[in-house]
């Protein structure tokens, strides 16, 4: 008799402990502008080098396409889409850089400000209406 009290005292304890333990996983933001693992807010990029000018040419789900007036060789699109993206989210040059996607037209870039994706998508649509 005694160790069925114990029995059912020890699985009332286990299942309330498995409900405080539960995590609130949050879905994962849709669009091009996220939040990284380091809280760093990252940009899907869909590069276009070679083009004559600037230019952030649309904003989908997937990613933001940029037109870039350089071409994709040793770095210089690159560093002209860090250059422009800065001036677009009125940051400093050295406030970004360029995540994944070095020899690839997909690319992923990181802010290392502090700032929201909600506030960096709405300049980011900003400049492709104005074009």
């Amino acid at each position: 008799m005694l160790l069925r009290g114990l029995w059912r005292g020890t699985s009332s304890m286990s299942s309330k402990g498995k409900q405080q333990s539960k995590k609130v996983v949050k879905p994962p933001a849709s669009g091009p502008v996220g939040i990284d693992k380091n809280g760093c807010v990252t940009i899907a990029i869909h590069a276009k080098p070679g083009s004559k000018l600037n230019a952030i040419t649309d904003v989908t789900a997937e990613a933001v396409g940029v037109a870039i007036a350089a071409p994709p060789s040793d770095g210089e699109a690159n560093a002209e889409l860090c250059r422009y993206l800065s001036k677009v989210l009125e940051l400093k040059k050295s406030e970004i850089v360029l995540d994944k996607g070095g020899k690839s037209r997909d690319k992923v870039v990181k802010l290392l400000v502090s700032s929201t994706p909600e506030a960096v998508l709405e300049k980011l649509k900003k400049e492709a209406a104005a074009k």
